[in-house]
């Protein structure tokens, strides 16, 4: 390495270092720098922008309680806007990403999250959608649009990802099982067709001699599951709603499919006929926070039972249950011996394994129903697996986080 290299690594590391100790290391630092700025034009930029967070010294902290001038990122960002352009051009996208929560969580700034320039330049990320909508009953006028073309970002982000495997999954699982006498060659069920006649192979040919050709059914507009979907909205679920509304509007798109979507914490909110089929409407439709009384929304749900047998309850919840713990147990068994599919999804999540009440999560575990906690790009294996009949526990194991 030469000279000039090595004193360039120096100066790398040093910078380095003083955009992780802040300002208050800027003195030792400058002796070992022998001279000359510390940091660069977009170094600089980079160090207010996380002294606006994490530095809770001098004048800033006192910018911080301003919430007028920007809840205190400092005299030289005029807005919220401009740190989250400034993030937003200098850090990569998961950094953006934990800057944005801990502004949020450090700083008291969710209420500069109501402000329409403010909401036009943040990045469409969980953490910040989650938190827009515990606030959405406190948006003004000004914002609404603002606000909504946020989640609907995220949402438009996440549905490409999801869609198109959630779908061939639900398709697979559902139209793969039927078998049609009428032969149709894009229909060819050929897994089925080689092994069923792999007794017809000829060794003299080195070819197999089908005697019987096996076809799909085509798809048809006939309801072939009907899916209750039923999601607790209190806010430590946020998170899986936000994925739990998008895989609901899939279902309620998909014409082999009758979907119900229900929203609880004490009281029960059906959305399936104002904004079933539109996940941004699902979202700014359930109300964050509040109790928990999972058994009412069972027992809601239940009534919507019509073919048992044909019948996927998908239970979305942390489990801690503020209502008839009892009821709730011997409704979900009931709904189980029916033949009603019961899945039960502790989190829908990217953050790791979730918070929830272990004990009750192990009753209903000892009357047969599995209990899944997993990442949203598991969804599609999840209920694809489930509708075509898999071992829960099995699956369970497949998706887990």
């Amino acid at each position: 390495m030469s000279e000039e290299n090595e004193e360039l690594s120096i100066e790398a590391r040093i910078s380095r270092w003083r955009l992780v100790l802040g300002s208050s290391a800027q003195s030792k630092l400058d002796g070992m720098r022998g001279g000359g700025a510390i940091l660069n034009d977009a170094e600089s930029v980079m160090d207010r922008a996380l002294a606006a967070i994490y530095d809770d010294t001098g004048n800033n902290k006192d910018a911080m309680q301003d919430k007028k001038s920007l809840a205190g990122l400092g005299p030289s960002y005029p807005n919220l806007a401009t740190w989250l352009s400034d993030i937003r051009l200098y850090f990569p996208k998961d950094i953006v990403s934990v800057l944005q929560k801990d502004a949020m969580e450090k700083k008291g700034l969710k209420e500069l999250l109501l402000e329409p320039e403010s909401l036009a330049a943040a990045a469409p990320d969980v953490n910040m959608v989650s938190t827009l909508l515990a606030l959405k009953e406190y948006i003004p006028k000004k914002s609404k649009e603002q606000a909504r073309a946020l989640v609907k970002a995220l949402v438009d982000e996440v549905m490409r990802q999801m869609e198109h495997e959630m779908r061939r999954a639900v398709v697979g699982a559902l139209n793969r099982k039927q078998h049609s006498p009428i032969p149709s060659l894009p229909n060819l069920d050929w897994k089925k067709t080689i092994s069923k006649n792999l007794k017809n192979y000829s060794v003299e040919e080195r070819r197999l001699i089908p005697e019987k050709f096996y076809f799909f059914e085509n798809r048809h507009a006939n309801k072939e599951w009907h899916i209750i979907l039923d999601m607790d909205q209190s806010g430590s679920m946020c998170e899986s709603i936000i994925y739990a509304s998008i895989m609901g509007s899939i279902f309620a798109s998909m014409p082999s499919l009758d979907s119900r979507i229900v929203a609880f914490d004490t009281q029960v909110v059906d959305l399936t006929d104002s904004c079933g089929n539109d996940p941004v409407d699902i979202l700014f439709g359930v109300q964050l926070g509040g109790g928990t009384d999972i058994n009412k929304s069972v027992s809601y749900c239940a009534q919507f039972v019509e073919v048992p047998k044909k019948t996927m309850f998908i239970l979305i919840t942390d489990l801690y249950e503020g209502g008839v713990e009892a009821g709730l147990l011997r409704q979900l068994k009931e709904l189980m011996e029916s033949g009603v599919l019961v899945l039960v999804l502790l989190a829908i999540s990217d953050t790791g394994i979730p918070s929830y009440d272990e004990r009750l999560a192990q009753k209903i575990a000892n009357i047969g129903i599995v209990c899944f906690a997993c990442t949203p790009s598991k969804l599609p294996e999840l209920i694809g697996g489930a509708l075509k009949g898999d071992n829960l526990k099995d699956l369970m194991n497949r998706v887990k986080i």
